[in-house]
Protein backbone atom coordinates (compact mmCIF):
# COMPACT_ATOMS: atom_id res chain seq x y z
CA UNK A 1 0.00 0.00 0.00
CA UNK A 2 2.44 2.66 -1.28
CA UNK A 3 5.96 3.53 -0.21
CA UNK A 4 7.12 7.02 0.65
CA UNK A 5 10.11 8.95 1.95
CA UNK A 6 11.01 12.35 3.30
CA UNK A 7 14.44 13.97 3.51
CA UNK A 8 15.83 17.10 5.19
CA UNK A 9 19.49 18.07 5.14
CA UNK A 10 22.36 19.06 2.93
CA UNK A 11 21.14 19.73 -0.60
CA UNK A 12 21.61 16.74 -2.91
CA UNK A 13 20.32 15.98 -6.42
CA UNK A 14 16.82 14.61 -5.88
CA UNK A 15 17.67 11.63 -8.09
CA UNK A 16 20.24 10.49 -5.50
CA UNK A 17 17.34 9.65 -3.19
CA UNK A 18 15.09 8.13 -5.86
CA UNK A 19 17.50 6.07 -7.96
CA UNK A 20 20.92 5.61 -6.39
CA UNK A 21 20.49 3.62 -3.13
CA UNK A 22 20.53 -0.20 -3.40
CA UNK A 23 16.91 -0.34 -2.15
CA UNK A 24 15.82 2.92 -3.74
CA UNK A 25 12.26 4.16 -4.01
CA UNK A 26 12.32 3.10 -7.66
CA UNK A 27 13.21 -0.45 -6.60
CA UNK A 28 10.55 -0.36 -3.88
CA UNK A 29 7.97 0.29 -6.59
CA UNK A 30 8.48 -3.21 -8.01
CA UNK A 31 10.26 -5.08 -5.19
CA UNK A 32 9.13 -3.71 -1.81
CA UNK A 33 10.34 -5.60 1.24
CA UNK A 34 7.63 -4.89 3.83
CA UNK A 35 4.15 -4.46 2.36
CA UNK A 36 1.44 -4.92 4.97
CA UNK A 37 -2.29 -5.31 4.58
CA UNK A 38 -2.39 -6.20 0.90
CA UNK A 39 -0.64 -5.22 -2.29
CA UNK A 40 2.58 -6.50 -3.82
CA UNK A 41 3.85 -3.68 -6.05
CA UNK A 42 3.52 0.10 -6.22
CA UNK A 43 2.92 0.86 -9.88
CA UNK A 44 -0.26 2.97 -9.90
CA UNK A 45 1.55 6.29 -10.03
CA UNK A 46 4.22 8.29 -8.27
CA UNK A 47 5.08 11.81 -7.21
CA UNK A 48 8.10 13.77 -6.07
CA UNK A 49 8.18 17.14 -4.33
CA UNK A 50 11.19 19.32 -3.59
CA UNK A 51 12.10 22.98 -3.14
CA UNK A 52 13.55 25.48 -5.61
CA UNK A 53 16.33 27.90 -4.56
CA UNK A 54 13.70 30.56 -3.81
CA UNK A 55 11.98 28.17 -1.36
CA UNK A 56 8.94 27.45 -3.51
CA UNK A 57 7.69 23.88 -3.71
CA UNK A 58 8.10 21.94 -6.97
CA UNK A 59 6.01 18.85 -7.75
CA UNK A 60 6.33 16.18 -10.45
CA UNK A 61 3.75 13.37 -10.55
CA UNK A 62 2.41 10.87 -13.06
CA UNK A 63 -0.14 8.03 -13.09
CA UNK A 64 2.21 5.30 -14.39
CA UNK A 65 5.07 3.30 -12.84
CA UNK A 66 7.99 5.45 -11.72
CA UNK A 67 10.50 3.35 -13.70
CA UNK A 68 8.62 4.00 -16.96
CA UNK A 69 8.93 7.77 -16.85
CA UNK A 70 11.43 8.95 -19.46
CA UNK A 71 12.06 12.38 -17.95
CA UNK A 72 12.06 11.97 -14.18
CA UNK A 73 15.68 10.93 -13.71
CA UNK A 74 17.14 13.70 -15.86
CA UNK A 75 14.92 16.34 -14.26
CA UNK A 76 15.70 15.26 -10.71
CA UNK A 77 19.40 14.67 -11.43
CA UNK A 78 19.59 18.38 -12.31
CA UNK A 79 17.55 19.50 -9.27
CA UNK A 80 19.41 19.73 -5.96
CA UNK A 81 17.31 20.24 -2.86
CA UNK A 82 17.66 20.10 0.90
CA UNK A 83 14.11 18.85 1.37
CA UNK A 84 12.32 16.11 -0.56
CA UNK A 85 9.07 14.15 -0.22
CA UNK A 86 8.38 11.32 -2.66
CA UNK A 87 5.94 8.42 -3.00
CA UNK A 88 5.09 5.47 -5.22
CA UNK A 89 1.43 4.42 -5.23
CA UNK A 90 -0.43 1.15 -4.91
CA UNK A 91 -4.01 2.17 -5.58
CA UNK A 92 -6.82 0.85 -3.40
CA UNK A 93 -9.46 -1.17 -5.25
CA UNK A 94 -12.23 1.14 -6.40
CA UNK A 95 -10.14 4.30 -6.39
CA UNK A 96 -9.07 5.98 -9.64
CA UNK A 97 -5.65 5.53 -11.21
CA UNK A 98 -5.09 9.14 -12.21
CA UNK A 99 -2.28 11.65 -11.82
CA UNK A 100 -4.24 13.82 -9.41
CA UNK A 101 -4.58 10.88 -6.98
CA UNK A 102 -0.79 10.65 -6.59
CA UNK A 103 1.10 12.17 -3.67
CA UNK A 104 2.53 14.54 -2.82
CA UNK A 105 -0.47 16.79 -2.43
CA UNK A 106 0.51 20.43 -2.12
CA UNK A 107 -0.60 23.79 -0.79
CA UNK A 108 1.92 26.63 -0.73
CA UNK A 109 5.12 25.15 0.69
CA UNK A 110 3.40 22.11 2.22
CA UNK A 111 3.86 18.62 0.74
CA UNK A 112 1.80 15.65 1.99
CA UNK A 113 1.68 11.89 1.44
CA UNK A 114 -0.43 8.99 2.73
CA UNK A 115 0.60 5.33 2.88
CA UNK A 116 -2.38 3.12 3.71
CA UNK A 117 -6.15 3.21 3.37
CA UNK A 118 -9.25 4.34 5.23
CA UNK A 119 -11.35 1.32 6.18
CA UNK A 120 -14.96 1.16 4.95
CA UNK A 121 -14.42 4.13 2.67
CA UNK A 122 -16.25 6.42 2.15
CA UNK A 123 -19.11 5.97 4.59
CA UNK A 124 -16.93 5.61 7.68
CA UNK A 125 -15.60 9.17 7.39
CA UNK A 126 -18.69 10.90 6.02
CA UNK A 127 -19.14 12.89 9.22
CA UNK A 128 -15.50 14.01 9.21
CA UNK A 129 -15.79 15.01 5.58
CA UNK A 130 -18.94 16.94 6.43
CA UNK A 131 -16.99 19.03 8.93
CA UNK A 132 -14.91 20.52 6.11
CA UNK A 133 -15.82 23.70 4.24
CA UNK A 134 -17.81 22.84 1.12
CA UNK A 135 -15.19 24.48 -1.09
CA UNK A 136 -12.55 22.11 0.28
CA UNK A 137 -14.67 19.11 -0.70
CA UNK A 138 -15.38 20.55 -4.14
CA UNK A 139 -11.68 21.10 -4.80
CA UNK A 140 -10.29 17.72 -3.71
CA UNK A 141 -7.50 16.58 -6.03
CA UNK A 142 -9.27 13.24 -6.51
CA UNK A 143 -12.14 11.20 -4.98
CA UNK A 144 -9.74 9.21 -2.78
CA UNK A 145 -9.07 8.67 0.90
CA UNK A 146 -5.62 10.28 0.61
CA UNK A 147 -7.08 13.45 -0.89
CA UNK A 148 -9.63 13.67 1.93
CA UNK A 149 -6.90 13.17 4.53
CA UNK A 150 -4.99 16.02 2.91
CA UNK A 151 -8.07 18.26 3.12
CA UNK A 152 -8.42 17.46 6.83
CA UNK A 153 -4.73 18.22 7.39
CA UNK A 154 -4.70 21.37 5.25
CA UNK A 155 -7.70 22.90 7.04
CA UNK A 156 -5.99 22.49 10.40
CA UNK A 157 -2.69 23.87 9.13
CA UNK A 158 -4.52 26.92 7.76
CA UNK A 159 -5.90 27.51 11.26
CA UNK A 160 -2.31 27.89 12.51
CA UNK A 161 -1.97 24.60 14.35
CA UNK A 162 1.40 22.89 14.82
CA UNK A 163 1.99 20.22 12.14
CA UNK A 164 2.81 17.55 14.73
CA UNK A 165 -0.50 18.08 16.52
CA UNK A 166 -2.33 18.24 13.18
CA UNK A 167 -1.14 14.82 12.00
CA UNK A 168 -1.69 13.22 15.41
CA UNK A 169 -5.24 14.56 15.60
CA UNK A 170 -6.16 13.54 12.07
CA UNK A 171 -4.85 10.01 12.59
CA UNK A 172 -6.65 9.68 15.92
CA UNK A 173 -9.96 11.01 14.58
CA UNK A 174 -9.92 8.91 11.42
CA UNK A 175 -8.86 5.77 13.32
CA UNK A 176 -11.78 6.27 15.72
CA UNK A 177 -14.25 6.78 12.88
CA UNK A 178 -12.85 3.99 10.71
CA UNK A 179 -11.26 1.23 12.84
CA UNK A 180 -8.77 -0.87 10.93
CA UNK A 181 -7.51 2.04 8.86
CA UNK A 182 -3.85 2.27 7.92
CA UNK A 183 -2.63 5.81 8.36
CA UNK A 184 1.04 6.46 7.75
CA UNK A 185 1.33 10.13 6.83
CA UNK A 186 4.24 12.38 5.83
CA UNK A 187 4.17 16.19 5.86
CA UNK A 188 6.86 18.80 5.25
CA UNK A 189 7.20 22.50 4.52
CA UNK A 190 10.91 22.23 3.72
CA UNK A 191 11.98 23.05 7.27
CA UNK A 192 10.22 20.47 9.43
CA UNK A 193 9.22 16.91 8.49
CA UNK A 194 6.49 15.05 10.39
CA UNK A 195 5.38 11.44 9.99
CA UNK A 196 2.97 8.99 11.59
CA UNK A 197 3.00 5.22 11.97
CA UNK A 198 -0.39 3.52 12.09
CA UNK A 199 -0.07 -0.13 10.94
CA UNK A 200 2.55 0.33 8.20
CA UNK A 201 6.29 0.55 8.78
CA UNK A 202 8.27 3.78 9.04
CA UNK A 203 11.99 4.15 9.63
CA UNK A 204 14.19 7.10 10.58
CA UNK A 205 17.87 7.74 9.90
CA UNK A 206 19.72 10.68 11.44
CA UNK A 207 23.23 11.71 10.39
CA UNK A 208 25.28 14.86 11.06
CA UNK A 209 24.17 16.23 7.67
CA UNK A 210 20.61 14.99 7.26
CA UNK A 211 17.59 13.21 8.63
CA UNK A 212 15.23 10.95 6.68
CA UNK A 213 11.96 9.10 7.13
CA UNK A 214 11.10 6.17 4.87
CA UNK A 215 8.67 3.27 4.62
CA UNK A 216 11.70 1.01 4.17
CA UNK A 217 15.43 1.67 4.69
CA UNK A 218 16.99 2.39 1.31
CA UNK A 219 20.39 1.01 2.29
CA UNK A 220 22.11 -1.03 5.01
CA UNK A 221 23.25 1.95 7.09
CA UNK A 222 23.11 0.81 10.73
CA UNK A 223 21.70 4.18 11.78
CA UNK A 224 18.25 3.28 10.44
CA UNK A 225 15.80 2.48 13.27
CA UNK A 226 12.15 1.52 13.06
CA UNK A 227 9.65 3.88 14.63
CA UNK A 228 7.15 2.20 16.99
CA UNK A 229 3.60 1.80 15.72
CA UNK A 230 1.08 4.38 16.86
CA UNK A 231 3.62 7.20 16.89
CA UNK A 232 4.10 10.66 15.47
CA UNK A 233 7.68 11.65 14.67
CA UNK A 234 8.96 15.17 14.08
CA UNK A 235 12.39 15.71 12.57
CA UNK A 236 14.51 18.68 11.55
CA UNK A 237 17.98 19.21 10.13
CA UNK A 238 20.89 21.57 10.92
CA UNK A 239 21.24 20.16 13.53
CA UNK A 240 19.50 16.82 13.03
CA UNK A 241 16.80 16.25 15.62
CA UNK A 242 14.29 13.42 16.03
CA UNK A 243 11.30 13.55 18.39
CA UNK A 244 9.02 10.49 18.65
CA UNK A 245 5.79 10.54 20.67
CA UNK A 246 2.87 8.11 21.03
CA UNK A 247 -0.43 9.19 19.52
CA UNK A 248 -2.87 9.31 22.42
CA UNK A 249 -6.65 9.77 22.63
CA UNK A 250 -7.86 12.44 20.20
CA UNK A 251 -4.27 12.82 19.02
CA UNK A 252 -2.89 13.96 22.38
CA UNK A 253 0.93 13.87 22.26
CA UNK A 254 1.98 16.50 24.75
CA UNK A 255 3.36 19.85 23.65
CA UNK A 256 5.53 19.43 20.53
Amino acid sequence: MCRHLGYLGTAVPVAELLYDPPHSLVRQSYAPADMRGGGTVNVDGFGVGWYAPDGSAVRYRRAGPIWADENLESVTRASPSGAVLAAVRSGTVGMPIVETACAPFTDGTWLFSHNGRIADWPGSVADLAGSLPVTDLLTLDAPTDAALLWALVRTRLAAGRHPTAVLADVVSEVAAAAPGSRLNLLLTNGTVLVGTTWTHSLWVRSTPDSVALASEPWDTDERWREIPGGSVVTVAAHPSTVDIRPIGPRGRTGNP
